[in-house]
């Protein structure tokens, strides 16, 4: 059962995930505000995350310098809250399966960013320098895929909407629309790159300040003021703000606590046990997860495209995986020859001197 763990608990958090899709389309349906849904989901995570930071990290915390938390409060404006409010508006325009879908991108986003900014090296003359390339070209052509084809439509076992709502035939009609379709699939894409330049710039943040649990924390309270400033400028009725005992109360709670509380931990604990490709490769289970349940719970009805550019985002995402595994396995093999012969370099310095203190015979 100890070496299943890793297994299952990618399982978790790609079930997780797709459940976070499945939710916040269903309380934007239900006639939520994005951007008050925002900023709710991520005072749920802070609540949820300053108990934990008080009894784990608090005594034992670093410094934080002001020019590190000037940082901070950069990095949760671009990574969280622009990244999460633009998510919101992209998900509102398209479906829960084009939001799993994107996140395939993720990966190669980040990739291609970590290559802008140098902290990354694409050798096209290896195998591992191509794979990268064609899972970069894969991406992009699924990316398209989704924004511009849709072929025919699928619609499966759905007699009921779960979570129904009186708008969900008026915003399908508005998400059948090629315009907004393509807008959505923009935004998402632009949602997934802010996100991306997150996880890039956060390492070198987190190398003057190790303290992770801390750092999420308050990055997270300072997304809450970030959202709510936004959401308070740009909605100003009152009912927009009401939860009240149904799927807004059930999407904010199970965003703030399963998405940004469990999910760090077990992710945590699976990258240290398996290493990040790891769990990077498990990441097109949400789409099928996503898929299955967003067409019959929700009742979205799913086209050719989104199921063709799905395929090409999984196949560039592995193409991206492979090389990047090929070329730290190449690195690590250097290191041991170069160590080798370092070694038997110093070895044969030490066999002169020793001969030297030799008697002759």
């Amino acid at each position: 059962m100890g070496e299943k763990k890793p297994y299952l608990a990618v399982i978790l958090v790609q079930s997780i995930y797709a459940g976070m899709f499945l939710v916040s389309k269903a309380a934007f349906n239900g006639g939520m505000n994005n951007f008050v849904f925002i900023f709710y989901r991520q005072a749920v995570a802070t609540l949820f995350l300053a108990p934990l930071t008080l009894l784990l990290e608090w005594k034992n915390r670093p410094p934080l310098p002001f020019v590190t938390f000037c940082k901070i409060f950069l990095l949760s404006l671009c990574g969280i809250t622009l990244s999460l409010d633009i998510y919101g508006i992209a998900l509102v325009y398209t479906s829960a399966t084009l939001a799993a879908a994107t996140t395939n991108c993720l990966p190669v986003i980040t990739f291609f960013l970590a290559l802008l900014l140098r902290m990354e090296v694409l050798r096209l003359r290896t195998s591992s320098g191509i794979a990268k390339l064609i899972g970069i070209a894969a991406c992009m052509a699924g990316a398209a895929t989704l924004a511009f084809f849709k072929g025919p439509h699928f619609k499966l076992l759905c007699h009921h909407q779960i979570f129904g709502s009186n708008d969900s035939q008026e915003l399908a009609g508005h998400v059948s629309s090629g315009k907004t379709w393509i807008k959505g699939c923009f935004l998402m894409l632009m949602s997934n790159s802010f996100w991306g330049l997150w996880l890039v710039l956060q390492a070198g943040i987190l190398k003057n300040y190790p303290s992770k649990l801390l750092f999420t924390t308050l990055q997270c309270f300072l997304s809450s003021i970030q959202s709510f400033v936004i959401a308070i400028v740009l909605v100003r009725d009152p009912h927009e703000w009401m939860l009240g005992w149904n799927v807004r109360l059930l999407a904010v709670i199970y965003c703030g606590i399963m998405v940004t509380g469990v999910t760090f931990y077990v992710q945590a604990w699976v990258i240290e046990k398996k290493g990040p490709v790891f769990l990077a490769m498990s990441t097109p289970l949400n789409l099928v997860f996503t898929m299955v349940c967003s067409a019959i719970l929700l009742c979205e009805i799913i086209s050719l495209g989104s199921l063709m550019g799905g395929v090409l985002l999984v196949g560039g995402l592995y193409s991206v995986l492979w090389g990047k595994n090929k070329e730290e396995k190449m690195n690590d093999k250097n290191c041991i020859i170069v160590d080798a012969e370092k070694g038997c370099l110093e070895l044969k310095q030490v066999i002169p001197v020793a001969n030297k203190g030799q008697l002759p015979v």
